[in-house]
């Protein structure tokens, strides 16, 4: 190799590994020396897999196989590994491996056949993909969360119980809905002013999800002062004694009502339906059964429960 190519060679910005016929290294360029620790003089004349013995059955290996014996030029696919190579960032020998793109090229040199292995540093790359999805799954996640309760909105609501009555009719399972209300709430705006209303809102928000413990149930804002929650594997009768103690534990909270409510401190009137596989079956229907068993225990004088009846067949 002349002066001026190994020259060009050193100053190209990624790792130049060059391999005759024999497997043998005939070519290292100086990207190549703190990434992984060894000089061009040490490991030229050695072979590349005593260099890198943990890339024997690889698919580094059968690339570089594939072009000394077939002229094959190929990419190594990253879906093995992102960093087949044992190099890190330069001067750090302990660190995690830096991912890479890695391409083998065959070339002649006279008669005899020798392979170019080239090694680019993409983990700028993958960090700024690793960035825009955490971007994505975290503006996901907010685009779920209801901003002034904490808890889900009225779409990830809907969202959630969509996947509960598939699960529902593809498994036969129970599934029960709460629609919650809190009584009298436009007294309370009136009396107290929309901040301590918000305040209000936030502070029985937090006691419904506290009241919530399995993983799979649900506590969303529905609109406005208006609540849901969906409860897997729950039967009608489950949810009413649940739905009662969550009415309980928002009474329990003591949140002075406004003069003039029927009661002295913010109450939930709370209205149940649960999935009937022939007649309710879809969320319309379920959210329409609850919200006249909510509407039920509002005309009935407010705080309390009522539960749909079972549909007519």
């Amino acid at each position: 190799m002349s002066e001026l190519s190994a020259h060009a060679i050193n100053l190209v910005n990624c790792g130049i590994i060059g391999v005759d016929s024999s497997l043998q290294i005939v070519l290292w360029n100086t990207w190549m020396v703190p990434r992984s620790g060894q000089s061009a003089a040490r490991v030229r004349g050695q072979s590349l897999f005593d260099v890198f013995p943990e890339l024997r059955g690889s698919r580094v290996e059968s690339a570089v196989q594939a072009a000394l014996k077939n002229g094959v030029a190929a990419n190594v696919p990253q879906s093995q590994s992102s960093a087949p190579f044992p190099l890190r960032e330069a001067g750090q020998f302990d660190g995690a491996r830096i991912d890479q793109a890695v391409s083998v090229t065959p070339f002649n040199e006279g008669k005899e056949r020798f392979c170019l292995i080239e090694i680019r540093d993409i983990s700028g790359v993958f960090e700024r993909e690793r960035r825009l999805l955490d971007h994505a799954e975290s503006l996901r996640a907010r685009s779920y969360v209801d901003g002034l309760t904490g808890i889900a909105n009225r779409r990830y609501f809907d969202v959630a119980l969509d996947r509960e009555l598939r699960r529902a009719q593809r498994l036969g399972s129970e599934l029960s809905l709460l629609l919650m209300d809190i009584d009298t709430f436009k007294l309370y705006n009136d009396h107290f002013g929309h901040l301590k209303g918000d305040a209000c809102l936030a502070t029985v928000a937090q006691s419904l999800a506290a009241m919530l413990k399995r993983p799979a149930d649900v506590a969303a804002r529905y609109g406005g002062e208006e609540f849901a929650a969906i409860l897997p594997n729950t039967s009608a009768e489950q949810a009413r004694v649940h739905a009662n103690l969550i009415r309980e534990q928002v009474a329990s909270l003591g949140v002075p009502q406004a003069p003039g409510a029927a009661r002295a401190h913010v109450t939930l009137s709370i209205g149940v339906a649960s999935f009937d596989k022939a007649l309710r079956n879809a969320a319309a229907a379920m959210i329409e059964a609850a919200d006249q068993a909510l509407y039920a225990a509002k005309r009935a004088g407010r705080d309390q429960v009522m539960v749909a009846a079972d549909p007519a067949r």
